[in-house]
């Protein structure tokens, strides 16, 4: 049997933390090793207990959670944080996700969904729901750029560093992971076998020094390989 999955919970409220750890407690491979109450707490509680996932609160006093998850994700083999924000529209949940956060979710998130979010971040994917993070991206992110249905351009391509040593293909399946698909779905799009569009995904994190999928797609909307248009 497999270790349990170590996690820290840092928020302000005592009372939230009990709920979490109510939560995780219960389930046999996960095991919540530390509390803290702020980000400096939790950055010296994680410099001595060792953790794979950490549930990271914003709006905290002394350090909030977007100086902590800097700071811990500067660190050496850090551990994988989700940031929890009560609104999918904060900015302190986008500024997060820049700073190397694996993924954001909503506090009221139903328990099956947290689980599932722990889950995925600790097997080295992302907390990445489509809907969310359209609406998060909406509200922060300006300027031209392209439908999601169109092809990317190459000028598109040529005007942002990252993506310069990008190739076509490359583009176009990091504009399908912005888009919110998942491998089995860019596979069917692209008429590729799902191992290579893995083996593109690899590439591309390495080629634009990027950590995981949800910088992917922060990345894709800020070069303007995929537009934010207004809902109606």
């Amino acid at each position: 049997m497999s270790e349990p999955i170590r996690l820290v919970l840092v928020d302000d409220q005592a009372l939230v933390r009990a709920g979490f750890r109510m939560v995780l407690d219960a389930q046999t491979d996960m095991s919540v090793v530390g509390e803290a109450g702020d980000g400096v707490a939790a950055l010296d509680l994680l410099s001595t207990t060792p953790a794979d996932v950490v549930l990271m609160d914003i709006r905290m006093p002394r350090m909030d959670g977007v100086a902590a998850t800097e700071a811990l994700c500067a660190r050496p083999e850090s551990p994988r944080v989700i940031v929890l924000t009560t609104f999918d529209l904060d900015e302190y949940a986008h500024a997060a996700l820049r700073a190397g956060a694996s993924g954001f979710m909503l506090k009221d998130a139903g328990p099956e969904e947290l689980l599932a979010a722990i889950r995925a971040v600790h097997a080295g994917d992302s907390v990445i729901a489509p809907s969310t993070t359209r609406r998060l991206i909406e509200h922060f992110t300006h300027g031209p750029g392209t439908s999601p249905s169109s092809a990317p351009s190459r000028a598109v391509n040529d005007a942002h560093p990252r993506l310069a040593d990008l190739t076509a293909r490359e583009v176009e399946v990091l504009t399908a992971v912005a888009r919110g698909l998942t491998n089995g779905e860019i596979a069917a799009e692209l008429f590729l076998a799902e191992a290579t569009v893995k083996t593109h995904i690899g590439r591309i994190l390495s080629k634009a020094q990027l950590r995981d999928r949800v910088q992917m797609v922060l990345l894709a909307y800020e070069s303007g390989l995929v537009d934010v248009r207004p809902r109606s």
